[in-house]
C-alpha cells in the first residue's frame, strides 16, 4: 500500500493550569439594603427602580405626624423646664445677696441652691429628650446613604412597615453604588489546604466567554455551614457583561501550573466515547505507519488539548487527513 502523506507535529511540553471551575456570584462592596428604622405607613415614594440618586436624596417617607406631635409636646415641656430653670437662677442670685447682707439664713440659701440645681438637671434632661425625639423624627424620612442606583422597590404607598416584623420584615429597596464589585466563590472543603490569597482566577459568563482575569484577595477562616464551602473573594471590574449585583458567573480557580504534553485539536479523534490520536511511528525498515493511540484529555490550552495519559513528548502526532487513517496504515509524515 502506498504511504499517505500526512502533516505531523511533535507533541510538546507546555505549562498547563491545574484548575477547577465553580459558580460565583458578583456582589457590590457598596450595596445598601434599606430597611425601616421606625414603624408607620408609607406616605410617599419619590424614586423608581433603576434611578440614579445622590447621597442624602429622599427615597421614601413614613407618616411622621405622631412623631411630630411628640416632638412638639417635648419642646413645650423643655420651654417649661427652661422657665423654671431661669427663675430659680434669678432666685439663687437674690438669696446670695440677701445672705451676704445678713438678711437671710444659710438654710434659705441652701434651699435656693438645691432648687436651682434640680431645675438645671430637669432642663438638661428635657433638652436631651427633645434632641432624641427630633433625631427619631429624621428616621421617618428615608434617604440614600450614598450616590448609586435604586434597586427593586417591593413596597407601595399605604403599606405599613416596621423594623420589628421579624422574618416577615421586607426591605424597602437597595442602593447599589457603581464599581467596587467582587466575585463570591465557594470552594469545597476538600480544597481547604490549597485555597489561599493570590491564586489566579479566570471569570467567564454562562456561555463560556472569558470576562476577566483576577486574583483571590480574601479567604474566609470559617466554613459556611449551609454550603459546606469556604468563601473566597476576587475583585471584579464593572464591564458591559458584568453590571449587576448578585449576577451569576463562572470562576475558574487556578491552583498551579505544570508541564504537560499538548497536541492540536485537529489531532484528536473520537470513537465510541474514547479519544485517540494517530502517531507517525517509524518501523525497522525506515517506513512509517499511523499508530492509533488512545489518550486521556485534560483542559483545553489555546487551540490544543493537554494530554494526561497516552503520549510522550516528541511523539510525531498526525494533524491532517485523520478521517482517512486506520491503525497500522503506511504514512509519509510531513513535519508541520
Amino acid at each position: 500500500m502506498q504511504a499517505m502523506p500526512v502533516k505531523t507535529v511533535a507533541a510538546s511540553l507546555q505549562p498547563v493550569a491545574q484548575s477547577n471551575e465553580y459558580m460565583a456570584t458578583v456582589k457590590s462592596r457598596r450595596s445598601a439594603t434599606i430597611l425601616p428604622q421606625v414603624a408607620g405607613m408609607l406616605t410617599s415614594i419619590t424614586v423608581h427602580s433603576g434611578e440614579h440618586v445622590k447621597a442624602g436624596q429622599v427615597l421614601m417617607t413614613i407618616d411622621p405626624r405622631q412623631q411630630q406631635a411628640t416632638v412638639a409636646s417635648q419642646t413645650a415641656t423643655e420651654r417649661q423646664k427652661k422657665a423654671t430653670y431661669d427663675y430659680d437662677g434669678v432666685e439663687l442670685e437674690r438669696q446670695k445677696k440677701l445672705f451676704s447682707a445678713g438678711v437671710t439664713s444659710k438654710e434659705a440659701l441652701d434651699q435656693a441652691q438645691q432648687a436651682f440645681d434640680n431645675a438645671k438637671a430637669d432642663y438638661e434632661a428635657s433638652r436631651g429628650t427633645r434632641d432624641m425625639q427630633e433625631q427619631l423624627l429624621g428616621y421617618y424620612t428615608i434617604r440614600a446613604p450614598y450616590d448609586g442606583i435604586v434597586g427593586d422597590i417591593p413596597v407601595h404607598v399605604g403599606d405599613y412597615v416596621s423594623p420589628t416584623m421579624g422574618t416577615n420584615s421586607m426591605a424597602l429597596t437597595t442602593v447599589d453604588q457603581g464599581g467596587d464589585l467582587e466575585a463570591y466563590i465557594y470552594i469545597p472543603t476538600e480544597r481547604a489546604s490549597e485555597v489561599r490569597s493570590g491564586l489566579n482566577v479566570e471569570l467567564y459568563d454562562t456561555s463560556g466567554k472569558l470576562l476577566e482575569k483576577s486574583k483571590i484577595d480574601f479567604v474566609s477562616p470559617q466554613v459556611d455551614p449551609s454550603l459546606q464551602g469556604i468563601l473566597a473573594k476576587a475583585p471584579v471590574h464593572r464591564t458591559a457583561e458584568i453590571m449587576r449585583n448578585a449576577q451569576l458567573i463562572k470562576a475558574k480557580v487556578i491552583w498551579s501550573t505544570k508541564p504537560m504534553v499538548v497536541v492540536p485539536v485537529l489531532a484528536v479523534t473520537r470513537l465510541g466515547g474514547q479519544t485517540f490520536v494517530f502517531v507517525a511511528r517509524k518501523q525497522g525498515n525506515g517506513q512509517y505507519i499511523a499508530a492509533q493511540s488512545p489518550v486521556n484529555l485534560g483542559d483545553a490550552v489555546g487551540n490544543g488539548y493537554s494530554i494526561t495519559a497516552g503520549l510522550n513528548p516528541g511523539d510525531e502526532v498526525v494533524v491532517s487527513s485523520t478521517q482517512f487513517l486506520v491503525n497500522g496504515m503506511p504514512v509519509s509524515p510531513i513535519p508541520g
